[in-house]
This record gives C-alpha cells, structure tokens and sequence, in this order.
C-alpha cells in the first residue's frame, strides 16, 4: 500500500503537497522531494486519505531523518507561528532549522579540528612570550584545555599567532570527532553575590513558581538583573535542566557568555549569525541532545530545540531586535511566552524600560511583575542634567556647558559617553552658495557624508559614490556638510581634547569580526576616556569608569509621526543614561535639547520611566492604540506609485465591512521610494486578536486572484513594530 504524504516546502504557498512513499513517515521529519524542475528539502507535515487530484503525485526521492527534528511542543508552537503570522509553513519550519539541515545534510556531528599543546608546548614558560602578546595569550588558554577552530574565532585568538606556535612545535592539530550527547553536571564557578532584599525577593518569587507562568522582571539600569538570572539558573541546572537565554544583539552574546562561563562550570553554546554554518548546526545539536546546559542565542534562536529545557530567559526583552523585520516577521519576545507554554517551563522577562505590551500584561495580571527599584551594590542613581542650547554655539553638536563638564569628568580619571545615533561625518552633502544637496537617486533620502572613506553612502539602499566636489546644480565648489555624525564627533574631539584618546563604535568603525567584541572590551578596561557611540553602546554593556554621559539630540523623536516614538524615546533616554555611574561612582547624564520644557523630557527626567509608561499607556488607551487594539501592516513596493497604490486599493476592498475592524489607507510610507521602489502601505486594526485573525483568513486566499497583485511585491506584518 502506497502512503500519501503531506509535506512543507520552502515556498511562498500556504498549502502542504503531496507524495507517495512507500511506508508512514513520523511527522518532522525531512524528505527531498521533486518539485518541478528542482530537488527541495520538505518536511512531513502529516498524511492524507484526501488527496489534491489536480496534480500528478511524484514519489519521494529520499528520506533524510529516522526521528523528528523538533520534540512535540516546539513543533505545536511552529504550527502556531505558522497560523498567528499567516506565513507558508513550509517557510516558517525551514526558517527554524539551521542552514546545513536546509540543505540536506544530516543532522550529525562532523569531524573538525582541535588545537593542543605538544610536550614541548607544555614545557614553555609563559614568561618567554612576553613580547608576543597573542602567543602568550593562546598559550595560556591552551593549558587551560584543547581549543577547537570554533573557538579561536569566538575568543578572537589570533590566526598568526596560532600559525607561530604550531611551525615552533608547541601546538599540534588532531582530528576530532564531537562525542555524542552526554550528561553534565552543575558546578559553581565562582561564588554567587549577595542580594539586595528586592533581588532576593525576585528569585525566591521565581524559584517558587510551578509549571509555566511569565514573569516580568523590571529593574532599573544596574539594578543586578543579571546576577538574579544567574541565581535563578542555578536552581533550573541542579534540576539537570536547560535554559534558554535570549539576548536582542551579537554584540551581547560575548558578554553574557563571559558572565555565565564565570559563575557556571558547565558547557555553554552560542546561536547567532556572526558563527558559520558548522558551528551553528553542533550548536543546535548540543542543545537537541542536551549537551549544552545554557543555550546563549539572538531571536532566532528561540526555535532550537531542547532536550530538557527548564526555563527561557530574553534579556531587553523591549528592544526591536527581537522583532524580524524581513520574511517571516515573528517576535521572538512573543514567541518564548507561547514557547514556554507550550514546553510547562517558566519566561523570565528582563528590562528597565519594558514594553508598553509586556507592561500592559502585566498591569492586567496576565504576568507575574517584579520590581528591583535599587541599584546593585553601592551604585547611586544618577544626577541629571539638562541642557537648553536654543541660541548657543554648538561644536559638532557639542554646548560649552557640555564641553565644561567633560573635562571636569576626564581631568578626575574618568570615562565619558556621548550617544549620537548618526554614523557617518554629516547626514547631508550641501552647496554653500546655491543650497543644493546630495540626495540618492533611488531613494527619497540624502546621501550621508564618510569623510574617512571620501565617499557619500546612502544608508538605505546601500548606494554609494565618491565624495563630490562640485555642486551638482551651480557647479560651486564650496560643500559642506549638513549636520553630525558620529564620524565628525570623534574628529572634533580629538582635538579639543588631545591628551585623551577617543574611540568610535558604530556600524562603520566594527565591520571586521571580533572588532566590536574588543572595543567594548578596551572600554570596559578604560583604554579609552572619551567613548562615542550609536545605539550599539546603549544596550546592555557595563563600563564601570564611565561618570558622565550625554545624549546630543532627541530633538527628531520629540515630534515623530510614529505612535511608538514616545516610547522609544523613553527606552533609549533610559537605557543611555544607565551607562553611567554602574559602579561606586557618581554618574551623571546629560540631555541636549531645543526643546526643555517638552512634557515627554519633563516626566522622563522629574519621574523615570516606570511612571512615564503607565501615564503613556493611559494615553494609548484612549486612542485605542496597541497594546489595546491590534495591527496588521500589509505593504507593497513597486516600480510605479500607481502599481502600488492599485494593488493595495484592490486588497483594501476586499475586506468585510464591519463596526470593529479600521483599514487605513493605501497610505505612502514613511520613506516613499527606496532602492528605486514606490512603497505604500495599508493598516489593518481592530479591538480584538480574534478578530484580526478570523478576517485575514477570509481576505488572504483572496488576495491570490487579484490581478493587480502580478505586478507588485507585497507582504503581511502581524503585530508591526517599525512603519518605516
């Protein structure tokens, strides 16, 4: 008897496709299957005794798994995903595997290769190498344990230096074979601290939780949420349990890996984009086989699975990082709270400035809210200052009263952050003498100046070329840049304050692996005494010696037509300021504005964000804004305006006419043309989750008879979080 199998596949089609095989299959696992011309990767997603007879079934051409990929609840929670984002299953199931099992390879540990030291290598005195720093280095961490290709790269070893050491004999490569799955136990590697009674409170009020329940962990910046993490992992691990962290950026995975390799003697892995495809698939196989204890990951990593997963932790779980903003738009801050349902295990999450939607949850009591009001050890709240610079000379965005108060910082021996969120030496290119400027030609955007690389960048589409020195409009060789960016900032500090050193992180200063992982590394060891930064410096890191910092304009947000800019300025302001004075140090920080007397200023600074939030969701609730009502985004972008606009105006009209559902639109986006392309956009909302979910099903399979839709390219967010 011949089986009917239904399976996903990676295409842009909400259906399962048919197939012959000659046995059942379990669900979840994969199969290569012909698909037209092609060989894809499908996954079984069940079988039928009804089958699609307008087409011809093919056979499977291979199965490539004896058992699913995903144990039953993250497969429950896929299907889930599936259907709450209205996206094709076959493209949600291969997005939640790594790349090498998207490809057909088998889900098993390949040889790879282990560096270790020789007698002679062991023989060595460290002392020996002390002009040779990073052989010193590597050779240390070789005594420690035998390092393989993986970590040289994850610790930023360096490749020469390894070179050096294996033509001197002292280090040798050896094939090694990863072991399979084995058991591990805790051990403390370093002593806990002591909790502050409101940490204590927070662990003993989650250690005490049975079963699943969500939590929200609100603590105001270097309130000590990590160490509650931390005291809280221990618990889950002495269980023989997994956990689960997810952070929002690459930038933070070193750092939480360092912190819990510091408490925790058991084995860690990392899930992030910056690792190769091998690294990312033993990771995976760690996790699924319950080798790794602790499993460290940015947002995709929500879909690996675990063995015995115990707890899931996101960290900043505010931060839109979480949120994938191409393809498959899923949160992945959502998706652990439904993850962990699903799995009967406890969500922790963290942040100082919780979103509107975690804090509305748990207002309402569906969260258990915890509050740390302190920060750790002797640290100090931060005094706060504010400057009006309406009429003041500004340098590169710099007051005199600023200037005045970072030098009184540095001449003390201490560190000073400035947060500017424009890469770049200046957002325009101007003509002096007729006012024409550098606008890209794809886009509705000007170009930014980079004065290190002469050239101009559109920092949109990607498009770039060199560094004018005409108008284009008069002919007038007087340019000038328009505005500050971060680029321009650090020049001008460097020299008014020459005897300090001044060091840049943004996108453009840490392209090359490992560089940002050192910056921030050279920071916290106060190689640098004046810091400048986009907002990669504002999430997360503890620089102990920074004393001030400075935020050099908000003034943009203050008047933004999106609904959430308030927010977002309140997070930012917040999480900016919480950089300084982390330690025993007094911190102080510094707001630049045209604008003093704005209300959203004036509550952030007189009383925090905790009660700048509940005021504001007041307000949201009112307007019947997220998180009371709840959005759909559909776009289209095409090489006419009209094409767009048609599209969306067919797609508008199809949906039902009733009391508790808005369409708004078509409506240009907030950046009308981009890469060349006309983008327009139509805003689904209404009062209830349901609601939204029952009409998108009505209208999606609609929308695949419209004419009109041939010639644009469009897509569904559930839940958008950027309108840009």
């Amino acid at each position: 008897m011949t089986t009917i199998i239904q399976a996903a596949l990676p295409v842009p089609l909400s259906q399962l496709f048919d197939y012959d095989h000659t046995d059942a299959l379990p669900v979840g696992v994969r199969v290569r299957v012909p698909f037209g011309r092609r060989q894809l990767i499908g996954i079984v997603a069940g079988e039928t005794a009804t089958p699609d007879e307008r087409f011809q079934r093919k056979a499977i051409s291979e199965v490539l798994d004896s058992e699913p990929l995903w144990p039953q609840p993250l497969w429950q929670l896929l299907l889930w995903a599936a259907d709450y984002y209205h996206y094709p299953l076959g493209e949600v199931l291969h997005h939640a595997l790594p790349v090498l099992l998207r490809q057909g390879e088998l889900a098993n540990y390949q040889a790879t290769i282990r560096y270790e030291l020789t007698a002679a290598g062991q023989a060595v005195q460290l002392e020996e190498l002390k002009r040779a720093i990073q052989q010193q280095r590597l050779l240390a961490a070789l005594r420690e344990a035998p390092l393989l290709s993986r970590d040289i790269r994850l610790h930023d070893y360096s490749p020469q230096a390894l070179k050096t050491l294996q033509e001197k004999g002292w280090v040798v490569a050896v094939e090694h074979r990863p072991a399979p799955a084995q058991s591990w136990e805790l051990k403390i590697a370093a002593e806990p601290l002591q909790l502050n009674p409101e940490q204590a409170l927070a662990v003993a009020a989650i250690s005490a939780g049975q079963g699943h329940q969500t939590f929200l962990l609100e603590g105001v910046t270097g309130s000590g949420k990590t160490e509650v993490y931390l005291q809280i992992i221990a618990e889950v691990l002495r269980r023989g349990q997994q956990v689960l962290v997810l952070v929002p950026e690459i930038g933070l995975t070193p750092q939480t890996l360092k912190r819990f390799q510091e408490r925790f003697a058991v084995p860690i892995v990392m899930l992030h984009s910056a690792l190769t495809d091998r690294e990312r698939l033993d990771a995976w196989l760690d996790a699924r086989g319950g080798h790794a204890a602790i499993i460290i990951g940015t947002r995709s990593a929500i879909f690996t699975p675990c063995k015995a997963l115990g707890m899931i932790i996101v960290d900043e779980e505010h931060d839109t990082s979480l949120k994938q903003q191409e393809g498959f738009r899923y949160h992945a801050r959502d998706l652990a709270v439904k993850r962990g349902y699903e799995e009967g295990v406890p969500v922790i999450l963290g942040s100082a400035t919780p979103s509107f939607e975690t804090l509305n949850n748990a207002l309402t009591k569906r969260y258990a809210h915890l509050q740390i009001r302190r920060r750790a050890g002797q640290a100090q709240p931060v005094q706060q200052v504010l400057l009006d610079i309406k009429n003041q000379p500004l340098k590169a965005g710099l007051s005199q009263p600023l200037l005045k108060l970072m030098g009184e910082h540095l001449a003390a021996g201490q560190q000073v952050l400035l947060f500017l969120n424009r890469r770049g030496f200046a957002p325009a290119l101007m003509c002096h003498e007729c006012g024409w400027l550098a606008q890209c030609r794809r886009c509705d955007a000007y170009y930014t100046v980079h004065q290190g690389s002469r050239q101009l960048l559109c920092h949109h589409c990607g498009a770039q070329q060199p560094l004018a020195v005409q108008c284009g409009d008069c002919g007038s060789t007087q340019l000038i840049g328009r505005g500050v960016g971060t680029e321009q900032l650090e020049q001008v500090l460097q020299e008014e304050f020459p005897e300090h050193t001044v060091l840049r992180i943004d996108r453009d200063s840490t392209r090359r692996k490992g560089s940002l992982q050192r910056y921030l590394q050279d920071a916290h060891d106060h190689k640098y005494s004046i810091l400048v930064g986009t907002q990669m410096l504002a999430k997360g890191h503890h620089f102990p010696e920074v004393t001030l910092v400075a935020l050099l304009d908000v003034d943009g947000a203050l008047y933004s037509s999106d609904f959430r800019a308030a927010e977002r300025l309140g997070q930012l302001y917040t999480q900016v300021a919480g950089r300084s004075g982390r330690a025993s140090k007094t911190g102080t920080v510094v707001i630049q504005t045209h604008h003093p007397d704005h209300e959203l200023i004036q509550e952030l600074i007189h009383n925090g964000y905790h009660h700048f939030s509940t005021t504001a969701l007041l307000e949201r609730q009112l307007t019947q804004l997220p998180p009371f009502s709840y959005q759909a985004l559909i776009r289209a972008e095409a090489d006419e305006a009209a094409a767009a606009i048609d599209a969306l105006a067919a797609m508008a009209g199809l949906f039902p006419q009733r009391d508790d559902l808005i369409v708004f639109g078509p409506i240009p986006a907030v950046m009308e043309r981009r890469a060349g392309r006309y983008r327009y956009q139509l805003l689904v909302q209404t009062p209830h989750r349901s609601i939204r979910a029952q009409v998108l099903r009505y209208v999606l399979p609609q929308f695949e008879q419209l004419p009109q839709l041939r010639k644009v390219r469009w897509s569904l967010d559930v839940d958008p979080q950027d309108f840009s």
